[in-house]
C-alpha cells in the first residue's frame, strides 16, 4: 500500500472517529438536555415564588438560655486591609436552626450526616394560630393533623410538617420567649402528634417558636422521641403565613460541620 493511500486511510479513519464522537457527545447532550427539560418542567408547575423562612440572626435574637447566640468580631478591616473578615462565635441552636438527631441522643446522626434527599421536602403547613391566641403553650395535636389531612389529603412521606402558631410576629417582643413572670411560654408539637407523623414517614417538623416542645414542657418528650428516630427539626422559622397549607417545597440549607448537633440554617420555600 502506498504512503498516500495510508495517509488517506488514516484521515478517513480519524474523520469517522470524530464523527462518531461528535454523535455520541450530541446524544449525551441531548440526554442531559432532556433531563434538564424534565426538571424545568417540574419547576414550571410552581409559580416560582421563593419565600425565605429564615430570621436574621444577631446577638439580640431570642435564645432558649437567654445568652446571645452569635458574636461577630471584625478581624480584618476594609479601610486598613482592603477587605473585611469577621470571626464568628456561634451557638449551634440559635436563630432559625436545625436540631439534628445527635442533639438528643449520644449516637444519633449529626447535622453533617443528614441525608441530602431529606433536606428538600414537600412542605405541609398546619395553622394553629386560633388555638395559640388563647393559650401561649398551645400544642399542635393529633386532631390538628387529622383535620389537615381531611382538608388537604395525605401528608407525603418525606414531608416537612410545619406548625404555624403566628409566633414569628412576636420575635422582637419578650413574649416570644416567656410570660411576664419569666416562665417559658410558646407553642410546640405534642408527642402524640409527632408519633403520628413518624408513622406516616415525615422527615422533619418545623416550628415558628424557640422549641419543638411547648414552652411549659418539663420532659422534652418531642425532642426525646422525634430526634433519636433519625429525623430532624427546625426551630424559629419565619413567614409561614406567606405559604399555602400544601404545595410548597422546602429547601433546608443545613450546616455541615462534623459531629454537629445542629446549627443555624437558611431555609427557603418554593411555591
Amino acid at each position: 500500500m502506498c504512503n498516500a493511500c495510508v495517509i488517506e486511510n488514516v484521515k478517513s479513519s480519524l474523520t469517522g472517529r470524530r464523527a462518531f464522537l461528535a454523535r455520541s457527545a450530541a446524544a449525551g447532550a441531548a440526554a442531559v438536555a432532556a433531563a434538564m427539560g424534565g426538571a424545568k418542567l417540574a419547576l414550571a408547575q410552581s409559580s416560582g415564588k421563593v419565600v425565605d423562612l429564615t430570621h436574621v440572626l444577631d446577638d439580640k435574637f431570642p435564645t432558649f438560655d437567654g445568652k446571645p447566640g452569635i458574636n461577630a468580631e471584625k478581624v480584618v478591616d476594609f479601610k486598613k486591609d482592603g477587605y473585611t473578615i469577621y470571626k464568628l462565635t456561634i451557638f449551634e441552636h440559635s436563630g432559625t436552626h436545625i436540631d439534628a438527631p445527635l442533639h438528643f441522643t449520644e449516637d444519633g446522626t449529626s447535622v453533617a450526616d443528614l441525608a441530602p434527599e431529606n433536606l428538600v421536602c414537600p412542605l405541609c403547613v398546619i395553622d394553629i394560630k386560633a388555638k395559640a391566641k388563647d393559650d401561649p403553650n398551645a400544642m399542635l395535636a393529633k386532631a390538628d393533623i387529622e383535620a389537615w389531612i381531611s382538608a388537604n389529603g395525605d401528608i407525603p412521606k418525606g414531608a416537612c410538617v410545619a406548625m404555624n402558631s403566628g409566633w414569628a410576629s412576636k420575635v422582637a417582643e419578650p413574649s416570644y420567649r416567656n410570660l411576664p413572670d419569666g416562665s417559658f411560654a410558646f407553642p410546640g408539637f405534642s408527642k402524640e402528634a409527632t408519633d403520628m407523623l413518624a408513622d406516616i414517614g415525615a422527615a422533619a417538623i418545623a416550628v415558628d417558636t424557640l422549641s419543638l416542645d411547648p414552652g411549659n414542657s418539663k420532659d422534652f418528650a418531642v425532642h426525646y422521641s422525634w430526634l433519636p428516630g433519625g429525623r430532624y427539626g427546625i426551630e424559629n422559622v419565619n413567614n409561614l403565613d406567606q405559604l399555602p397549607a400544601k404545595g410548597a417545597t422546602v429547601f433546608v440549607g443545613a450546616p455541615k460541620h462534623r459531629g454537629g448537633t445542629g446549627g443555624p440554617a437558611r431555609v427557603m420555600a418554593v411555591i
